[in-house]
């Protein structure tokens, strides 16, 4: 074990490394869980919206950006109590909480129901499947025991084969398949380059940035760092941000604290890869430090996937050298025993 995995070691009281370690056999774990369903394809002419908060919605994110121009109807995320505004009942809603009991998720499956829109929930347990199950609606059934951000493998495969069994897109099982498989070759690389790029980011705030296929991926390495590190990060997305945010970067050098991170992916068009090129450039001489990262894999799947297990290890990484344990989520819970008070 090298000196940097041992001194994430030292502070992760959890064991999240081997969580992350472990995001290919989740994958294959996870299509499984979906067969033993038995769901049934159904036809769903509006699409999914998955209805999730935190690591139990960017599962749906992440799956819509691995379809990319493969999706037929709209595959959407809400996060909130509502449904999208003018929402039909011919679309099928995912509820998705790891945990079963968040408000905001159940709050969604409640409005389902009110619009008679065909529902399927994933969850470890809680109110909300048992609530699924005493309304006959389909479970898929989730493993105890993780951090509920270190589910992110179930969660992306249950909204990729509930999506493609609603009509919404293609089965893309062979590409699970194989990226688990590409993970697992790859893992040793990735804990490397992880490593360094917390030594290169190590006493600054990172901004990241994604386009198309990276874009979720640069808000999961926002949360990643935000809940495991305990640390600012932000999250962009070009070209957008090349139209203001990038002006915001001539301040940046009076704190001398943000670090800039590119995603970039052969995938993204032309013009935005010069757009990341050029960005860098001109945030170089603001920023703390600044690091570009090309996604590795042959399918849309298997970069995505390779990209967010890099990010879970980076935030494994800061938090190490913080000398922080990534699990405790104190902020978090104080909020929720405020809301749960009268």
């Amino acid at each position: 074990m090298s000196d940097a995995l041992a001194q994430v070691r030292a502070t992760d009281r959890s064991n999240q490394l081997d969580d992350v370690f472990a995001l290919p056999d989740h994958l294959s774990d996870a299509l499984w869980r979906v067969e033993s369903a038995k769901l049934g394809p159904f036809d769903a002419a509006g699409g999914l919206v998955v209805c999730g908060i935190g690591g139990s919605a960017i599962g749906g994110d992440l799956a819509a950006v691995a379809f990319g121009n493969r999706l037929s109807r709209p595959l959407t995320t809400e996060r909130g109590y509502e449904l999208p505004p003018c929402m039909l009942p011919d679309r099928a809603v995912l509820c998705s909480s790891y945990s079963g009991d968040t408000e905001e998720t159940i709050a969604c499956y409640e409005a389902a129901e009110a619009l008679g829109a065909r529902r399927i929930v994933a969850a470890t347990g809680g109110k909300l499947a048992d609530t699924a199950r005493r309304d006959r609606v389909p479970v898929i059934g989730l493993p105890a025991g993780l951090q509920p951000r270190a589910a992110v493998g179930y969660l992306f495969t249950v909204a990729a084969e509930v999506a493609a069994l609603v009509g919404a897109a293609p089965g893309i099982r062979t590409e699970i398949d194989s990226s688990a498989a590409h993970l697992r070759e790859a893992s040793d690389a990735l804990a490397a380059l992880a490593a360094d790029l917390a030594e290169r980011l190590e006493g600054s705030f990172p901004v990241i940035y994604g386009a198309d296929l990276t874009t979720p991926v640069a808000v999961r390495w926002k949360t990643q760092i935000n809940e495991n590190a305990k640390l600012p990060a932000f999250a962009s997305s070009l070209p957008e941000a090349d139209h203001n945010e990038i002006v915001g970067w001539d301040g940046a050098r009076e704190s001398g604290c943000l670090s800039a991170v590119f995603l970039e992916d052969r995938d993204q068009h032309p013009r935005v890869r010069q757009r990341f090129e050029l960005t860098a450039k001109l945030v170089e001489g603001d920023s703390a430090a600044v690091a570009r990262l090309e996604t590795e894999g042959e399918s849309r799947t298997e970069r995505l996937l390779w990209a967010v297990m890099l990010g879970d290890l980076l935030s494994l990484h800061l938090a190490a050298r913080r000398g922080v344990d990534p699990s405790p989520i104190e902020a978090i819970e104080r909020l929720k025993e405020e809301l749960g008070r009268p």
